[in-house]
């Protein structure tokens, strides 16, 4: 390698850089300008170099002749390296012109260059799709110069700043919460904070700023919003990360359609601005019909094969396993399979086991193939007419394979979901040319935790019930408390929920009793939140608000699959940052300092590379 720049070169310190590598056109032709950038890549021609400059606004092309004494170290170039070059902007010759870039027409010819910094040989190629993910987190800053992540973070840019503008245009106030700040019940695991001036108490990072923002609507701040970032301790999967972001809204003085309509706005200016897409009307639907007809309350309508209820068609046939579900008050769903009938048998197993991935104890089907042959694992407890039945209630037709499940409800709507979800895929039928959105509605405020015996909040326990139930609420009336649907909304986009919010509980009785429907006892709400239920005595607004999730909104908008693909530093899915080695062990003293005791074995801390246990 050649000596390394020194840090009294001209560039940077008197020639600041005039354009971006990426903006040069054919109206700049005869101008001076000074780029820098990294090399993309060095073509030597003998008599000439050419170079391929790269910033993350584009590629231009640079011609240098390496006999001049001022070009001397474009001999020494390389991949990555970080240059500087000053030339006069020319039109490319006749045939020579690049259509694929956006600076095609033109080249820079040098007068004047140098190396800033040097570079290794990069790990893997930057435009590579073929290297592992693995390898790319581990050298997360070498990907992040890759053309698809710069895109993927200039749009997260683009749809915070419509965030700002459209939001601020509607007298919403942008206000920071606490980072550091108390442990909460919202449905996950906190991430804890030890608090080394209070030994032995600990601060929580938010899962979100629930109760801050329904405080600022108790302080008179009618519109807020916040692009927070957020933390949850649970189990990741392709569309979750343990730390992300929303766009976190509340107004005061609003019921459902006032929030559903300001978060429309927002939606409608966001896809206009980046997409280039106006958006028609977006339909609504009730959470149990979403759950009735596709099986998740965030179904991606862009195709069919909806569910449909077979219980009728299956009564009194004797067959033990369907008379105890419906005896138990289960559900048998199924859906049709266009042309299903041609599946093989591996085919049908591998439908099996995704059936058992999903909770299921195994997955029926009948088939009606085009010579008129009815297979079906029950057929040797149902005759044909019996199996011509349920077929026909399933709205197939001859060619066709009806799946089927049989189970508890919730447990037939989640594997019957998978199951479309895999096929919608596998068979082609998913319209990508378009964002399907589907407002769901009135969703149950409750649900049983059959573990623990006790009612569970199903969004949070700050959503208001609807406003014919909340009798039910405040009479503690636990026998109907299945019935009580809640003033909760999602909005859901091709399959994954991009907003969910809620009308929130403004008088201090109802959310004491909204406590005491889920168990907790009057020392454990005071504690909790003594201070939320003393400032609902205070006058508070009735008021409800939304939360965007940020990740997966880019996500769709970038149209990747993967939300890892639109964050700077994402985390694995064991929650590990592969780059930086985190988390990791701290020193022996630091958690002295706190007053903590590692409950681990010496030996498996010194695994993780962990000092001795500490003795507080």
């Amino acid at each position: 390698m050649s000596p390394q720049a020194t840090p009294a070169s001209r560039f940077v310190r008197e020639l600041k850089r005039s354009h971006r590598c990426g903006d040069l056109r054919g109206n700049h032709q005869g101008e001076d300008v000074v780029l820098m950038g990294w090399v993309d890549s060095r073509r030597d021609h003998g008599g000439l170099v050419f170079v391929d400059l790269r910033d993350r606004s584009g590629i231009c092309q640079v011609v240098f002749n390496p006999q001049d004494p001022l070009m001397l170290k474009s001999k020494d170039m390389r991949g990555e390296y970080v240059i500087g070059v000053r030339g006069k902007v020319r039109l490319r010759p006749q045939g020579m012109k690049n259509p694929k870039l956006a600076t095609g027409d033109i080249e820079v010819e040098a007068v004047e260059c140098d190396i800033l910094s040097e570079a290794k040989p990069p790990p893997f190629q930057i435009t590579d799709p073929n290297v592992s993910e693995t390898t790319r987190l581990k050298y997360r800053y070498i990907d992040l110069r890759s053309p698809r992540l710069q895109e993927h973070l200039a749009i997260r840019h683009k749809f915070n700043q419509i965030v700002r503008k459209t939001l601020s245009e509607q007298n919403f106030l942008e206000i920071e919460t606490p980072i550091l700040y108390k442990s909460t019940p919202e449905g996950a695991r906190d991430y804890l904070v030890p608090s080394r001036v209070n030994p032995g108490n600990f601060y929580a990072l938010p899962q979100s700023p629930q109760t801050l923002k329904q405080l600022l609507m108790i302080s008179g701040y009618d519109r807020y919003f916040q692009i927070a970032r957020c933390f949850r301790d649970e189990d990741l999967r392709a569309d979750r990360q343990p730390e992300f972001t929303q766009v976190d809204i509340e107004m005061s003085f609003a019921d459902v359609d006032d929030v559903l309509k300001v978060n429309e706005t927002l939606l409608r200016q966001v896809w206009k601005e980046i997409k280039g897409v106006e958006l028609g009307p977006i339909p609504r639907m009730t959470y149990q019909e979403a759950m009735d007809r596709y099986g998740s309350d965030k179904p991606d309508i862009r195709f069919g094969l909806e569910l449909v209820d077979l219980q009728s068609a299956f009564a009194g046939t004797g067959v033990r396993m369907f008379e105890d579900v419906i005896a138990r008050k289960g559900a048998i769903k199924g859906f049709v399979v266009p042309n299903g009938a041609e599946f093989s048998r591996s085919q049908i197993d591998k439908l099996t086991d995704k059936a058992k991935e999903n909770g299921g104890k195994g997955l029926m089907w009948i088939k009606h193939d085009k010579d008129g042959k009815w297979t079906s694992p029950v057929s040797k407890f149902l005759d044909e007419a019996k199996l011509a039945a349920a077929f026909k209630a399933a709205g197939a037709k001859q060619g066709d394979m009806v799946l089927i499940v049989s189970d508890d409800y919730d447990t037939t709507c989640a594997v019957l979901s998978a199951l479309r979800l895999s096929l919608g895929r596998e068979l082609n039928l998913i319209d990508h040319s378009k964002d399907f959105f589907v407002w769901i509605v009135d969703f149950p405020l409750f649900e049983y935790d059959k573990d623990n015996k006790r009612w569970a909040a199903r969004h949070h326990p700050f959503t208001a019930p609807k406003d014919e139930h909340l009798e039910i609420l405040l009479n503690g009336d636990e026998s109907r408390y299945g019935e009580v649907l809640a003033k909760a909304y999602d909005l859901a986009c091709n399959g994954h929920e991009l907003l969910g919010g809620s009308i929130r509980i403004h008088r201090n009785e109802v959310q004491q009793a909204m406590f005491k429907a889920l168990g907790l006892s009057k020392e454990e709400t005071e504690l909790k939140f003594g201070f939320f239920l003393e400032a609902l005595t205070y006058g508070t607004p009735p008021h409800g608000g939304a939360a965007w999730g940020v990740d997966r909104a880019v996500m769709i908008l970038c149209q990747t699959e993967n939300i890892r693909e639109v964050i700077a530093f994402p985390k694995t899915a064991k929650a590990s940052d592969l780059m930086a080695g985190s988390p990791g062990p701290v020193n022996r003293d630091q958690l002295l300092e706190l007053g903590i005791r590692l409950a681990v074995k010496e030996k498996e801390a010194s695994k993780g590379g962990a000092s001795e246990p500490a003795k507080a």
